[in-house]
């Protein structure tokens, strides 16, 4: 788990260091660092689904998934459920870029094999990698949104420490070796590119409410391997 807990310190000294930097940035400026996180999480969701779909055995998989999982987030209702926690502009906006800051973080081939790589070699690489991006992530989503992109960290402590403790468990699993973490990064791709467009006002896609969809292919990958290996 050291890795992980490097990770998630790194997110803490750069939110630190970002909501420092924050009062000395006027307006027009923290206006070009949203269109910036928007257009990078735009190029950045791209980029982790296409890289990923084509390794899926199952590629209308992601499909299902956005579909099941947004159907469950819709029936919670998980967005007006924290639009009520953050009932005005500000605090939509600093939801909305927790929730990108979050995908970014935790979703991605660094994030979720540095973990497994981690539980099973006792290889951090990935891990220290990760936490050396997500410093500078952090720092400059902290500058645009202020001290609460800190609570990121705890939200990929727990991610990661949840594939940590998998793998631990299920090390000599198939289920280990199965493309569970391509589809998992392809779905989370998706809303990355969603999380995007509400930064950038082109379209509200309710990403809260598809967060479900990442569960979508763990429960498939579980079935496979309990009904048909």
């Amino acid at each position: 788990m050291l890795g992980t807990i490097v990770n998630a310190c790194c997110i803490v000294v750069g939110s630190s260091v970002g909501s420092l930097l924050r009062s000395n940035v006027n307006e027009k400026y923290q206006n070009v660092l949203f269109n910036a996180m928007g257009l990078a999480s735009l190029a950045l969701g791209f980029n982790a689904f296409t890289s990923n779909i084509s390794h899926c055995d199952f590629p209308v998989l992601f499909i299902l998934s956005l579909a099941i999982g947004g159907l469950i987030g819709t029936k919670i209702d998980i967005d007006k459920r924290i639009s009520k926690i953050a009932n005005h502009k500000s605090g939509r906006s600093f939801v909305e870029g927790l929730t990108t800051a979050s995908l970014l973080f935790c979703v991605g081939t660094f994030s979720i094999v540095g973990p497994i790589l981690s539980a099973l070699n006792g290889d951090n690489t990935y891990l220290y990698t990760n936490a050396t991006l997500d410093l500078v992530t952090s720092a400059i989503f902290a500058a645009t949104y202020g001290w609460g992109i800190m609570l990121a960290a705890l939200i990929l402590f727990v991610w990661q420490g949840t594939f940590y403790c998998v793998a631990t468990f299920a090390a000599n699993s198939s289920i280990m070796q199965s493309g569970l973490i391509y589809d998992i990064s392809a779905v989370g791709g998706v809303l990355i590119v969603c999380s995007g467009l509400s930064i950038l006002k082109i379209k509200d896609c309710k990403t809260l409410n598809l967060l479900p969809s990442l569960l979508i292919p763990v429960v498939w990958h579980l079935l496979s391997y309990k009904f048909l290996d």
